[in-house]
């Protein structure tokens, strides 16, 4: 069946492509010819143009366009648009944008790298490298800019950072030139930057390599001592590669001088996969050489034997460190906690945390972490808040990632009251939260549509400096959802779109139902027009960053 249109849209339609110039003369078209072929032979060249510029409404005196005034212009005002639209992206957006621009040269990458407006710092410069997808040349070219910039200090700090990115990313070839650069410049890297490079080998798997870096550390300015043994021992224990930092520890009997730490890192990682035996083998090895074992020797001990389910037998190791000159401190009393964490036994576990200040022990962030993650695993959620109640009454401010684990898995059984009650108490003593966090407490809000705590809640994140991404916004849409709030729930939806996020189909299907059920077709029907819109627009977003251009 054909479609028919209205007369008036037809006509609209064909007033789009209708001329705007002013035309000075009103003649005919025909008038106009008959006049002409008239005047033909009294008129001349002069008389010609100045019809022809009243009527196109340009200068007689031009024959040609002043082209370079005006592409000139023109490129003026893309550069200020251009300015404007940067001044919504990360200072780090801008300094990557740079790098997507394909340029070619070094010289021209950082003349435009300082033509960028921004305040660069470490932090930056940390972030700029540390995300999106630069190659290994592109962060050394642009550390190397950066720390030409007099607010970042060429030093061991500075260079630890574009080590550490490149690691992560697996540029090696890129990471030693860095190093080597180190050493030309004269800045000595110290055993942060050795952990770094260690560490950076281990987790991609090449274990040979990294202790193949032991025999060129004094190419790089550092010693090949007890220390950097250590640092490359403990790497090794830490991504559970024992075997090798066993036999790394055996092949240096008798090159270097061990200490008690030594020892202890080798015992730590036979601890860590509760390998008794080779323990106490080190542990004989300890007196053999004259060395007596420190508390953090039985500390590793009595994880071992917890490990091996040996709970008896550390429980004896602890009761008889005072025998040996060593009382137990807050590590030992650690390592006992979490054994009887790991069986569920949280009777002797709290018996042992109350047990620490009788002796002089006082609790750590270690202790806390590890009884109020227990806890909140075993679902003691009403423990859980009081141990962390105890902690902040002494002090002790925890961490934003600490923070988050402890959320997350309240965050996932039972009512939002408990989590949104550490939150208070944790954001009352100044802890600072994470965007992960935030995230998690509002998808809990928004399922439970506990809405007037959603909002607030959006309103601290906001308050934090952390944007509103596309997940925030489903998240708020779907609760106001929940409780029936439509119109502002289109509200939201509107700012996610004006702000360039479109929401998923499933939120969109969501309001959009119960828009139709409540019997509002008009809202439904324009929020539909512009959800389309949005769709082609990030489609298109999507594409344009598929092929590297920047917006």
């Amino acid at each position: 069946m054909a479609t028919r249109y209205p007369l008036s849209s037809l006509s609209s339609s064909f007033s789009l492509f209708s001329f705007s110039t002013s035309v000075r003369s009103n003649l005919s078209y025909n008038e106009l010819l008959s006049n002409q072929k008239k005047n033909m032979s009294s008129l001349d060249e002069h008389h010609v143009l100045k019809e022809l510029s009243d009527l196109f409404q340009i200068s007689s005196h031009n024959s040609f366009p002043n082209v370079y005034k005006e592409s000139r212009s023109n490129s003026v005002k893309r550069i200020d648009s251009s300015r404007a639209v940067d001044e919504f992206l990360l200072p780090e957006e801008r300094l990557r944008g740079v790098f997507l621009q394909k340029l070619k040269g070094k010289g021209v990458i950082e003349d435009a790298l300082w033509n960028v407006n921004v305040d660069l710092s470490l932090d930056v410069v940390g972030k700029v490298v540390n995300r999106g997808n630069l190659s290994g040349e592109a962060m050394v070219l642009f550390f190397n800019w950066a720390i030409k910039h007099p607010n970042v200090a060429k030093d061991v700090k500075s260079y630890n950072v574009i080590v550490k990115a490149l690691g992560r990313r697996k540029f090696f070839d890129f990471m030693c030139n860095v190093l080597s650069d180190m050493a030309k410049e004269g800045v000595n890297p110290d055993l942060e930057t050795l952990s770094i490079v260690m560490d950076s080998f281990i987790r991609a798997g090449q274990v040979y390599k990294a202790i193949q870096m032991l025999g060129r550390l004094e190419d790089f300015g550092l010693k090949f001592d007890a220390e950097s043994l250590n640092v490359v021992l403990w790497c090794l224990c830490q991504r559970l590669h024992v075997g090798a930092a066993s036999s790394l520890f055996n092949s240096m009997k008798g090159k270097i001088l061990f200490n008690v730490m030594t020892y202890n890192i080798v015992i730590s990682g036979w601890s860590k996969l509760g390998q008794v035996v080779e323990m106490e083998r080190v542990l004989k090895e300890i007196v053999a050489e004259g060395f007596s074992p420190d508390s953090l020797t039985f500390s590793f001990l009595i994880e071992g034997l917890g490990r091996a389910g040996r709970i008896d037998d550390a429980i004896e190791v602890f009761d008889t460190m005072k025998e040996k000159g060593c009382g137990p401190d807050t590590n030992a009393y650690n390592a006992v906690i979490s054994n009887y964490i790991s069986v569920g036994d949280f009777d002797e576990c709290m018996k042992y945390y109350k047990g620490m200040s009788s002796n002089n022990c006082e609790p750590n962030m270690d202790t806390y972490t590890r009884l109020i993650s227990g806890l909140l695993k075993s679902r003691k959620v009403a423990d859980a808040l009081e141990v962390f109640e105890e902690m902040l009454d002494r002090g002790i401010v925890p961490s934003t990632g600490t923070i988050t684990s402890f959320l997350e898995p309240l965050c996932s059984y039972g009512p939002p009251h408990a989590a949104m009650m550490m939150y208070k108490k944790a954001r009352k003593v100044g802890c600072k939260l994470s965007l992960t966090a935030y995230k998690l407490l509002l998808r809990r809000l928004s399922g439970f549509g506990k809405c007037g705590m959603l909002l607030d809640l959006w309103h601290e994140m906001q308050e934090s400096g952390y944007p509103s991404d596309g997940e925030i916004y489903e998240y708020v849409i779907a609760g106001l959802c929940n409780i029936g709030q439509l119109e502002n729930a289109v509200l939201v939806m509107e700012e996610s779109l004006r702000k360039g996020f479109c929401p998923s189909r499933l939120v969109y299907s969501k309001l959009s139902n119960k828009l139709l059920a409540s019997n509002k077709l008009e809202s439904a029907y324009n929020l539909f027009r512009k959800i389309k819109i949005a769709r082609q627009n990030d489609y298109a977003r999507r594409l344009w960053r598929s092929k590297g251009w920047h917006f």
